[in-house]
């Protein structure tokens, strides 16, 4: 039910995740997991803005772990839930934490868990090597595209959360990846803490433009 950028088709309902960056208040490009299925996304901040972007257009896709031979190519581990996503890509925006620079990517390839990426605008180590750590992240137009009942989780974490019968009501904290199904970690009201597995028989409805989500509490769940 979630997507950092993942896809697993298990559920009926999709919502991808692009991974948040919560230091940031940006979001990540995983989440397509869940009974609504989500992708790894971001933690939606009141910020107005970040570097020229608002906080809600940009997806974090990945951090670069460290350099790569000599000639500027990084290694990038991946924040998306689909590593091979970079292949399509052709520019992505470096966060130097001071500005945001445009980088086009010549080259892909994969090692391991992680993409190696040549960048055009860096042809030797030394010019790469002080960003390593930093963050690399695309616009919502280049992110990855979401099918129908499928969300980012950046767009869930947040959203307030309501029972069928209004009897209990909380807030969306987090969304945890299992094998099976996601699961929705609901703070309610009253303190206690629901973990919701993302089923079509849980989840009964979502809409993002409200900020809303009705949930049905299988029996057991509080107990």
């Amino acid at each position: 039910m979630t997507v950092f950028e993942m896809d697993r088709k298990r559920m009926f309902l999709c919502f991808k995740r692009e991974h948040p960056l919560f230091t940031m208040s940006c979001f990540a490009e995983r989440g397509r997991y869940a009974c609504f299925k989500s992708r790894p996304a971001f933690v939606t901040l009141s910020v107005r803005g970040y570097k020229g972007y608002k906080m809600e257009e940009l997806l974090k896709v990945g951090i670069i772990a460290s350099t790569h031979g000599v000639r500027g190519e990084v290694k990038v581990f991946p924040t998306t839930d689909d590593v091979n996503r970079f292949k399509k890509l052709k520019t992505v925006l470096l966060d130097t934490e001071k500005e945001m620079l445009t980088l086009n990517i010549e080259s892909v390839k994969f090692f391991k868990q992680f993409a190696i990426l040549k960048f055009k605008e860096f042809d030797n180590i030394n010019a790469i090597e002080k960003y390593k750590g930093k963050s690399l992240l695309v616009t919502r137009e280049n992110a990855v595209k979401l099918k129908k009942d499928e969300y980012f989780i950046a767009d869930l974490i947040g959203v307030n959360v309501s029972s069928e019968d209004g009897s209990l009501r909380g807030q969306l904290k987090d969304v945890i990846q299992t094998g099976a199904n996601d699961v929705y970690v609901i703070g309610l009201e009253d303190g206690r803490e629901l973990l919701l597995p993302a089923i079509r028989e849980c989840v009964l409805d979502v809409n993002l433009e409200e900020g809303s989500m009705k949930i049905h509490v299988l029996e057991g769940l509080l107990d």
